[in-house]
Formats: C-alpha cells, sequence, structure tokens
C-alpha cells in the first residue's frame, strides 16, 4: 500500500493520499489545503482517484475537498452529523484567518464499520464523535492503520471547546474504539507526528485511567 502524508494549509493538517499499487486506485483523505500539491502526488505515483474522505468537517480538514473534486471527478464521503459544521465554513475561516472555501456538497455519508475499497485495500469506517458530533477514524486492518483525523494526536487529544465538541463523547469513542486496537497499530494523526496505539496507550496523559 502506498502512502504518502503532507502537511497542507496555515494549520498544517496532515492529508494521506493512499494508493494500491497494484490497480493504481486512490483515496485521499482530509484534502484541507494545498490541491496542487495532492494532485501531484497521483500524478508522480500515478494513481487513480477514486474516494476524497473527511474525517471531520473543520475547514482545515475540508477546505480543499471542492476543489479536488473537480479536478478529479472522485466523489466527497463524510459522516452526516458534521452537516452543519459545513454550513459554518465562511464562520471557521474567519476564526482562523483563512480564505473561505465556498460551499461543500457531500456525495454520501459515512456510517460505522462502512468499508472503503480502493482495488484489493480495504478499510473501516469508525465513529468517534467528541472532538465533532461526525468525527470519524479510518482503519485499514491489513496493514494495522489508522488515520485518526483529530480524535487521537501523539501525547493529545482532539479539543473539544469548538461546536460540536465534547470531553465525555471523545474519551468515550477512544475508549471503546480507538484504543481496543492493537498496540502495534500505526497512527496518522490529524496534526503532528505519527504514533502508535501501544505508545499513546503508555503515555498519553488523557488515556490513563
Amino acid at each position: 500500500m502506498i502512502h504518502k502524508v503532507l502537511s497542507v494549509g496555515p494549520l498544517q493538517c496532515n492529508c494521506s493520499v493512499i494508493g494500491d499499487e497494484q490497480t493504481r486506485e486512490a483515496m485521499v483523505i482530509d484534502p484541507g489545503d494545498q490541491i496542487d500539491d495532492i494532485l501531484a502526488i497521483l500524478r508522480d505515483e500515478r494513481l487513480t482517484l477514486k474516494q476524497i474522505v473527511v474525517t471531520h468537517a473543520h475547514i482545515d480538514h475540508v477546505g480543499g475537498a471542492m476543489k479536488l473534486k473537480a479536478a478529479t471527478g472522485a466523489p466527497i464521503l463524510m459522516n452526516q452529523n458534521d452537516q452543519m459544521l459545513l454550513k459554518m465554513l465562511d464562520m471557521q475561516a474567519a476564526w482562523v484567518g483563512m480564505r473561505p472555501p465556498g460551499a461543500v456538497q457531500i456525495d454520501d455519508s459515512l456510517e460505522e464499520g462502512r468499508v472503503l475499497q480502493i482495488g484489493p485495500v480495504s478499510s473501516s469506517v469508525i465513529c468517534t464523535p467528541g472532538h465533532t458530533e461526525g468525527s470519524i477514524c479510518v482503519y485499514f486492518p491489513q496493514e494495522k492503520k489508522l488515520i485518526a483525523g483529530d480524535t487521537l494526536f501523539a501525547g493529545s487529544i482532539g479539543r473539544t471547546d469548538l461546536p460540536g465538541g465534547s470531553m465525555e463523547k471523545i474519551l468515550r469513542s477512544l475508549h471503546q474504539q480507538v484504543m481496543t486496537l492493537s498496540d502495534e497499530t500505526e497512527v496518522t494523526p490529524g496534526h503532528g507526528r505519527a504514533t502508535t496505539i501501544g505508545e499513546e496507550r503508555q503515555t498519553n496523559p488523557f488515556l490513563q485511567t
């Protein structure tokens, strides 16, 4: 499996370009900005984009989705519980000093257990409300990789003081969903360095119970 991570936009969101080496099919997770750089990776790796996956509807994760769709024709997938945040993108842009991206239209909702397929590479959707009501993670079981969005970071967890956030819900999502994965699972968070489930189980202060 091909997995390229680039930090995009002023908030340095980790955008993942994931491809199958045989069929050259790909998905992009969290295209928040710098769409030309994402398209360059797709070209360099000779990948055809099949899905645009958004872990949650904060502007730094979804801001470039419509531009990427326009360039590739790939559908945008996101959990429908973040629709209200999508309607607040202009307000979000003002909060962080970014240019408003315009309206974002979701093509399909991602629900718990939904299987996403690119060639033989399969992944499953884990719904992890807390950072936002519609936050998800994407888990690749064969590769033991988790794209965690802003639910889990190295040494921290997603903030819960923005609209749709809940400390109670994010801790429940982490303990009942994310931390049930094996220690060797590699975690690509929405921002910052990669980590593993085992490292976070031992050292993350939010997960010590």
